[in-house]
């Protein structure tokens, strides 16, 4: 029993049930749907699939690693430096903005599960929900790859959740495209971690579009 805690703990970081409104938001999905970008299941699946490739394997996976450590070394000026680092690469307000409200909502749920120094770690924490993230991990000896693995799932099933009610799509289409790309996360995983950190950073100029685009949609589900 308690070799499957770190997994235990693992799912329960990745589940979007988890009270910190990462699924009230769709990083710029609402607006390509409104703008005929995305019409229709493949459609969604690439743009995920790209964003995965691009942006998760190139920046938020090596960064969230490199956090893990941080937090593990009891360093806050290198997990600074990497909030810093993962902030400059969210190219909109709206993508700055959720890392943040995620940020602080984790932060507080840290503290209220007693996580040890989570309460000393309030301030950088509430600035980055990855770091948050990272430092939880790091606390519960959750492995970097199985922590990087379930950032990636729990990144793709919100964003095919978020084109499921916009497209709209059936609930099979959606399940259909979550276990495709989720084939797509094990090799990820693997580009991330072997990434050195001169090479950590990308640009995806259709999610910078799009996002920006949402800021000032006006009618919106999600989040902005």
């Amino acid at each position: 029993m308690t070799t499957d805690l770190p997994l235990l703990r693992l799912l329960q970081l990745a589940s979007p049930s988890l009270p910190v409104g990462g699924f009230t938001y769709s990083q710029g999905i609402e607006w390509a749907v409104d703008a005929g970008w995305l019409r229709t299941a493949a459609d969604l699946e690439a743009w995920v699939g790209d964003q995965l490739g691009a942006a998760l394997a190139r920046v938020d996976l090596p960064l969230l690693v490199r956090m893990q450590a941080a937090a593990g070394a009891l360093d806050p000026a290198a997990m600074a430096s990497l909030i810093d680092r993962l902030i400059a690469s969210r190219e909109t307000a709206e993508l700055r903005l959720e890392e943040a409200n995620r940020g602080r909502a984790l932060a507080d749920l840290l503290i209220a599960w007693d996580l040890p120094g989570a309460r000393d770690w309030r301030g950088l924490l509430g600035r980055s929900g990855t770091a948050g993230l990272a430092f939880a991990a790091s606390a519960w000896q959750i492995e970097p790859r199985s922590v990087a693995a379930g950032y990636a799932w729990s990144w793709i099933e919100t964003l095919v959740l978020a084109g499921v009610k916009c497209v709209p799509l059936g609930q099979t289409q959606g399940q259909q495209a979550l276990a495709r790309l989720a084939a797509l996360i094990p090799g990820t995983v693997a580009a991330a971690l072997a990434l050195p950190d001169e090479d950590i950073g990308a640009s995806c100029a259709a999610l910078a579009i799009a996002s920006s685009a949402h800021e000032t949609q006006y009618t919106r589900l999600f989040r902005s």
